[in-house]
């Protein structure tokens, strides 16, 4: 085990490990509806066999045939079936609502819920644009409920080690990051064509990386430039396919982080995530072809292989609010990615530097 992952943090992670794995018992029934059949769905309908206090009682998406597949699962057999979520939410008694369809009709959908006084679990991002997030955020603290996004890759194993390793000290101050996600184009839903109901790539998927940066750094960003065009492939209309963001650090250093659709289809996986992190004292840096690697001042480059364990972001999120557990993603986190993004595609708009 390396040094950085100390017994009582590994130990400290297993634990909670083993609470995930095992069923875990809420104070009440958990009434959920999941609203939206897009995105990362199994972040929330994964650990329900394993939530018996949850119980999924509606399922809404404009596409009702999307809505029969799932209905079709043993998991959401029961659920009553919509396609207009409005109906849903006016005729069930909810204490909670995920919210995966498109990345358009998403504040709308989170402003109802907040209306209704519901908890809610979202696909990212919040807005597509300033006036939606900051209406989200007002709406939120008038009617205290809790809300948190889909942001499950802070809770992936590699991802957390890398914080545990920064946080410890041992590559110093983290003065540069290099971030990479680049994607198989295959065949995007139409939605994704047209900037008013997707809202740019770097808002979809930057906020994946941007959250990752702040969350394993330790830094924050103050200031964007960046540019984003489609290359190609006419099909895509609205869409990008290639992105790239520099970011000015808090403390003076600069991170880059680039984004495509040009991953070919004969790779062998979907995605190419990459983070780089590099410090006064070291480096540690993370590739799926290489694995997590660590070079220091004081010791040769080696793989990192003992990681801590996984995390359900959904069953962290549960544990806050029924439970009054430390949140493993904060809200003041969730509002600052999407704040971050939405004005890093500004800067690409408006061909400027941003200020964060």
């Amino acid at each position: 085990m390396h040094k950085s992952l100390t017994r009582r943090a590994w130990l400290a992670g297993a634990s909670v490990a083993a609470r995930a794995a095992d069923s875990l018992r809420l104070p009440g029934k958990v009434r959920l509806a999941l609203i939206g059949l897009e995105g990362h769905t199994g972040e929330v309908l994964g650990p329900l066999p394993r939530l018996p206090d949850v119980e999924l009682v509606a399922i809404s998406d404009p596409d009702p045939q999307a809505v029969a597949r799932l209905s079709r699962r043993p998991i959401a057999a029961r659920a009553r079936q919509y396609t207009d979520y409005r109906a849903l939410l006016d005729r069930e008694q909810l204490d909670m609502v995920a919210i995966c369809g498109t990345n358009g009709a998403r504040a709308p959908a989170i402003l109802a819920a907040v209306e209704r006084k519901l908890h809610i679990v979202a696909e990212k991002p919040l807005a597509i644009d300033k006036g939606d997030l900051d209406r989200i955020r007002k709406a939120v603290a008038r009617e205290a409920v809790r809300l948190t996004m889909l942001l499950p890759m802070r809770f992936g194993s590699t991802f957390l080690a890398m914080k545990q390793i920064v946080d410890s000290g041992e590559i110093g101050e983290v003065a540069q990051m290099g971030a990479q996600k680049s994607y198989k184009l295959g065949d995007r839903p139409e939605w994704m064509r047209r900037k008013q109901t997707f809202g740019g790539t770097i808002p979809y998927i930057g906020v994946h990386m941007v959250d990752l940066m702040r969350f394993t750094s330790g830094r924050e960003m103050v200031e964007a430039v960046a540019f984003q065009a489609r290359i190609g492939h006419p099909q895509l209309g609205d869409m990008e396919n290639s992105t790239a963001t520099l970011f000015r650090l808090d403390n003076g250093g600069a991170a880059a982080l680039r984004m495509d659709y040009l991953r070919p289809e004969t790779a062998p996986s979907h995605g190419d995530d990459r983070l780089r992190l590099a410090g006064t004292r070291g480096v540690l840096e993370f590739q799926p072809a290489t694995g997590l690697t660590l070079v220091t001042q004081k010791e040769k480059p080696r793989v990192i292989t003992e990681l801590p364990p996984a995390r359900s972001l959904f069953i962290d999120f549960l544990e806050a609010v029924y439970l009054g557990r430390p949140a493993g993603l904060e809200l003041a986190d969730i509002y600052r990615v999407n704040e971050i993004v939405l004005a890093a595609r500004a800067s690409a708009e408006r061909r400027e530097i941003v200020r964060l």
